[in-house]
């Protein structure tokens, strides 16, 4: 069979088309690898808030409030997107409203905290509406025996647009380094770079991907978003059918605000405990993005032939590895083997947490069960960064306690994960389109 086999395909899909999918993934992983973990997330604290003792939890509350903003309006934009069929059109306005908040993040200057507070909030809201909006093409593309796969596929090439992004604003601060250019100059050319990135690898999803959903027409007589937020209502009142759904959304809340803490503050932890220099630090990720590339592509795969559950839980144990390995951490070398592992199971978890998540989604309810799916995850950013911040500053700038406390919350994500039954959770999906 194929590597990329068309049999993984839902009836009228090329290849083509999944390609197109696959490369918004690939367009919007700069942002998270250069902005979130691997440059600003390191100046920020160091440049803009000039290592202040508060500089974590200021960058760690930015991340909170813009998980916020999209917890409260995710659920309700897909829903929004599912009634009138519009899936591919919102995707595309909340695609240009981060790459020019990115953009934007070039003109934050040393001591100007707030303003490049606003900024990522701005980017990083946008940023998720995106990636949720994007995951609710999955189900339309694969076949349910599939999900894992293509999901992988996704995956795994998307890493590949986070390391070309990092790898060219890599080149660019080595050479600026050599120049004694400092970082108040050569970090905001690595946003613009970024920015750009983003903007033209995901023209390319907008030219071969296509949007199947048809606008309801008793929802465009009864009214676009009184109608969404009814269906919204009508779901949550509805829960109780779709109880695997909620159990995963419960344990998506802690092994992803796991998942959180190495994106968001890797790099600080690195620089700031372990002693990397910043273009050691741009180094690290760009390998911990391979890594995960890897994990996500053969994850795929064996998720499903073993299972969603199984796949997604070893991750989990995968990464209270890491915490551990991370914590004890004395030398360069021995984080490594932390940065590695995350990647492996970085990748495969988040791959498997989307598709697991599509086997539970209603067919005609896709992008408001992937709203709903990324009000978890963005619970989990509000929680995990925030509780890392909030200990490190209680306890005196003690990252090490922090990067401990992490591990408990896959732990917490495992126990939840097994009151999941997947078939029953697919067979009330089916059920709930039906109905």
């Amino acid at each position: 069979m194929p590597l990329f086999s068309q049999d993984a395909l839902n009836p009228g899909v090329r290849k083509r088309e999944v390609f197109g999918w696959a490369m918004y993934d690939f367009a919007n992983s700069g942002y998270t690898t250069v902005v979130i973990t691997a440059v600003f997330a390191a100046y920020f604290v160091g440049g803009i808030a000039q290592k202040a003792q508060w500089a974590t939890f200021a960058w760690t509350l930015a991340l909170s409030i813009s998980y916020a903003i999209v917890m409260l309006t995710m659920p309700s934009i897909g829903a929004y997107a599912d009634l009138r069929g519009a899936k591919k059109r919102v995707l595309a306005l909340v695609t240009l409203g981060c790459v020019l908040a990115t953009a934007g993040l070039a003109f934050a200057r040393p001591g100007e905290v707030v303003f490049a507070m606003l900024l990522i909030i701005v980017s990083n809201v946008f940023y998720s509406y995106g990636e949720s909006l994007t995951a609710a093409f999955l189900p339309e593309l694969a076949r349910a025996e599939s999900l894992g796969k293509v999901s992988g596929w996704g995956w795994s090439f998307g890493y590949f647009g986070g390391m070309l992004t990092l790898g060219i604003c890599l080149g660019y601060v080595i050479w600026s380094q050599a120049h004694a250019v400092p970082a108040a100059t050569f970090v905001p050319v690595t946003m613009l770079i970024t920015a750009v990135v983003y903007g033209l690898a995901s023209t390319v999803t907008f030219r071969l991907l296509q949007e199947r959903a048809r606008p309801n027409p008793e929802a465009l007589r009864e009214g676009g978003v009184a109608a969404s937020l009814r269906q919204l209502r009508r779901t949550f009142q509805d829960a109780r059918r779709y109880r695997d759904f909620m159990w995963l959304m419960a344990c998506a809340v802690f092994y992803q605000g796991g998942v959180s803490v190495a994106i968001s503050l890797a790099a600080i932890y690195a620089e700031s405990v372990i002693g990397f220099q910043q273009q050691e630090t741009m180094v690290l990720i760009f390998v911990l993005n391979l890594a995960a590339a890897g994990g996500a592509f053969a994850w795929g795969y064996l998720q499903d032939r073993i299972g969603h559950k199984l796949a997604l839980g070893s991750t989990l144990v995968g990464w209270v590895v890491v915490c551990i390995i991370a914590a004890l951490s004395q030398t360069k070398g021995q984080f490594w083997w932390a940065a590695t592992i995350a990647g492996l199971c970085m990748g495969s978890s988040q791959s498997a947490g989307r598709a697991l998540a599509g086997m539970f989604a209603p067919p005609t309810q896709l992008a408001e069960f992937y709203g709903l799916w990324t009000f978890a995850i963005r619970l989990s950013s509000i929680i995990g960064p925030l509780t890392y911040g909030a200990i490190t500053w209680a306890t005196g700038g003690n990252q090490r306690m922090a990067i401990m406390s992490t591990a408990v919350m896959f732990v917490v994500g495992l126990v939840l994960l097994l009151k999941v039954d997947v078939q029953r959770g697919r067979g009330a999906a089916l059920a709930g389109a039906a109905a």
